[in-house]
């Protein structure tokens, strides 16, 4: 497993590589950069779970695309797809 893991610096991700959380398919981890948005909504998403170098894995979709199931820290949490807009990630191979 210590093979899969990747260590960088935490300044070195580039924002030209960052995709917001809703265009990353099903089941391609990724990694948080930023969560932007309303204070109350960023506050809110950050106190469960969603911090900057968090790994994100989206597990569902529901079938209209609202809302979405991701795994963070090992647990599941469903965040409806403005919400998954404002969280900025970046895929991890």
């Amino acid at each position: 497993m210590a093979r899969c893991i990747e260590v960088g610096q935490v300044g070195s991700i580039a924002d030209a590589n960052d995709k917001n959380l809703a265009d990353i398919p099903v089941g391609k981890p990724c990694v948080i950069t930023k969560v932007n948005g309303d204070r109350t909504v960023r506050k809110r998403l950050m106190d469960m779970g969603l911090t900057r170098n968090t790994m994100v894995t989206i597990t569902k979709v529901a079938p209209l695309g609202d809302p979405l199931e991701l795994v963070v820290r090992g647990y599941h949490l469903s965040i409806r797809k403005y919400e998954a807009q404002t969280i900025m990630v970046q895929e991890v191979d």
